[in-house]
């Protein structure tokens, strides 16, 4: 198997073009290649600048877990530490947990943060909406959002080999009419749920008007750690 390694965008779209299989870390397609047999040709962006950038607004694809940091909102930061182990963590991508897992513990926070990906084919890179992502899989150079006011993540304790645990993120956003608005994006097994709602001063309205949303919907375990997790991040929205 080649492995192609891109430094521009150009040279990435030549090897998509070329039927180059993106690996991301390797964390999840190197068993199943083992099995069904490795690709000729495979290309991994960690060479790539538009793919590992770090800071306030955007984050890189090809960055590993164990780098995303305080440079990022607080449920995405924690999202990333609570993914594996240490050993995966440096090696696991952010494109690879969003795009190749089953689990995707990222994208409770990236649909909190409003996120929108940047992600590439064949006639070059453009802009899509996570849904878009998870269905199309495509190859992704980056997540971008606008920063909240606050934000915040659990993840239920679970068992290796387990179900998936519950998570939970959160996070309020100032809205350009002098509004805010509370987002919470809640994974209940394989499945992720998310609601929006204003963020009024009244916190007890905006907890039950979450109710209303898809969110209403989960067992009345989950629906508690969600009124807990939204009246948490209200009151430091407030604070």
């Amino acid at each position: 198997m080649l492995l192609r390694l891109p430094t521009s965008l150009s040279e990435a779209r030549r090897c998509l073009a070329d039927g180059a299989v993106p690996v991301g870390g390797a964390t999840l397609v190197w068993a199943q290649w083992q099995r069904d047999g490795f690709p000729e040709q495979a290309v991994s962006l960690r060479r790539l600048p538009e793919a590992t950038v770090v800071d306030a607004q955007t984050l890189g694809a090809a960055v590993l877990l164990h780098q995303v940091d305080e440079r990022v909102p607080e449920v995405l930061r924690r999202a990333a530490a609570s993914i594996g182990t240490g050993a995966v963590r440096r090696t696991a991508t952010v494109g690879g947990n969003i795009v190749g897992s089953t689990l995707r513990c990222l994208l409770p926070p990236a649909l909190v943060l409003d996120a929108r990906a940047t992600v590439m084919d064949g006639d070059g890179p453009y802009e899509a909406e996570l849904a878009e992502v998870v269905a199309k899989r495509p190859l992704v150079l980056d997540i971008r959002w606008r920063s909240p006011l606050v934000s915040g993540y659990y993840k239920a304790p679970g068992e290796a080999g387990g179900p998936p645990p519950l998570v939970v993120a959160t996070a309020v956003h100032a809205e350009k009419d002098g509004g805010r608005r509370l987002r919470t994006a809640v994974r209940d097994g394989g499945e992720v749920l998310s609601g929006s709602v204003p963020a009024t001063a009244d916190a007890g309205r905006v907890l039950d008007a979450l109710e209303g949303t898809a969110l209403g919907g989960l067992p009345g375990e989950a629906r508690d750690v969600v009124r807990r997790e939204a009246a948490d991040v209200l009151g430091r929205a407030d604070a």
